[in-house]
């Protein structure tokens, strides 16, 4: 029997727009973004809607953006396919607290506020660091992790064969990109992001995440919920709150949680939220996986037509 996993998009996924389609078509999309607005005190929606960009791309705002996203396209599909297959969950950086979420580890209102407190800790963070990231690709991990150490800048998302992402102070990501083209990388691209993620440069954010997600009920996860600094399950909620606190400076083990799925027989993925950045992933890892995704009504639509065929 094939086994489903539902997959949770993280920061950079965000654009203007995001979610508006499902909002102005499902009645229960408007609702939740409504929740949304009441659980945070302020009008998310309508910088997912509307935006302007500078606003969205902000990362206390991005964070909980896609997170609401994300849900919102979980909910939608659950609605139209009763009994939604779900065997394990998984989500990049924020978007594992999507997927802890999805498997019932904490309610939707704590999620929400957590992911918000989360991104203003990193924005926090960017702003009193210099910080970057760039996207490796074309590279290997072994030779890059020794091209980190040399430069002294860390290995953030091993996301995909090929594509790698690195992270640091700015002149030293910089001096690691040009390390990289030297050696055979095919392209070397710096990230339009704030700072640098998944890094010790995150240090500062780990404490005040650690109280906010003290203050919040965890539970053990209804199904399997992979962990991007193990890429094995999650434990318990104590377990749940260590690993989320080490995220922040941890690399993103993507690739290695998707073959660790695929190992254990998972055979179909549905990514939701916006974007398909890790259904391109998925695609690279392993070409007869069988990707669907929610992200718009079209998607919806052709995603809940092959569950019910």
């Amino acid at each position: 029997m094939s086994k489903t996993a539902l997959l949770f998009a993280g920061q950079g996924a965000q654009t203007v727009g995001m979610g508006q389609e499902l909002a102005a078509t499902f009645p229960s999309a408007r609702a939740w973004f409504d929740r949304a607005n009441a659980a945070l005190g302020y009008d998310l929606a309508s910088i997912c809607f509307a935006g302007p960009e500078l606003e969205l791309t902000r990362t206390e705002n991005a964070q909980p953006g896609i997170f609401l996203v994300s849900w919102v396209a979980l909910e939608l599909l659950r609605e139209r396919v009763p009994g939604l297959p779900c065997d394990a969950t998984a989500g990049l950086s924020l978007g594992e607290f999507t997927a802890l979420t999805a498997a019932g580890a904490m309610n939707f209102e704590d999620g929400l506020r957590v992911v918000r407190q989360r991104g203003r800790f990193m924005q926090e963070a960017c702003e009193t660091t210099r910080g970057a990231m760039a996207a490796i690709i074309g590279f290997d991990e072994v030779p890059m992790r020794e091209i980190c150490a040399e430069a002294d800048v860390a290995l953030a998302n091993l996301n995909c064969p090929g594509q790698l992402v690195i992270s640091g102070v700015v002149e030293l990501v910089a001096k690691a990109c040009e390390l990289a083209k030297m050696r055979g990388a095919k392209r070397a691209l710096p990230l339009p992001v704030a700072g640098a993620y998944h890094s010790p440069l995150m240090a500062s954010a780990q404490p005040k995440l650690a109280a906010a997600l003290d203050a919040i009920a965890v539970h053990a996860p209804t199904v399997p919920v992979i962990s991007n600094v193990t890429a094995q399950a999650h434990g318990g909620p104590a377990e749940i709150r260590a690993r989320l606190v080490e995220q922040v400076t941890s690399s993103v083990l993507w690739e290695k949680s998707i073959r660790s799925l695929l190992a254990q027989g998972f055979t179909r993925f549905i990514e939701l939220g916006p974007g398909t950045a890790l259904t391109g992933f998925l695609k690279r890892i392993d070409k007869s996986a069988r990707a669907l995704n929610v992200a718009d009504t079209a998607s919806l639509e052709a995603t809940v037509k092959v569950l019910k065929g």
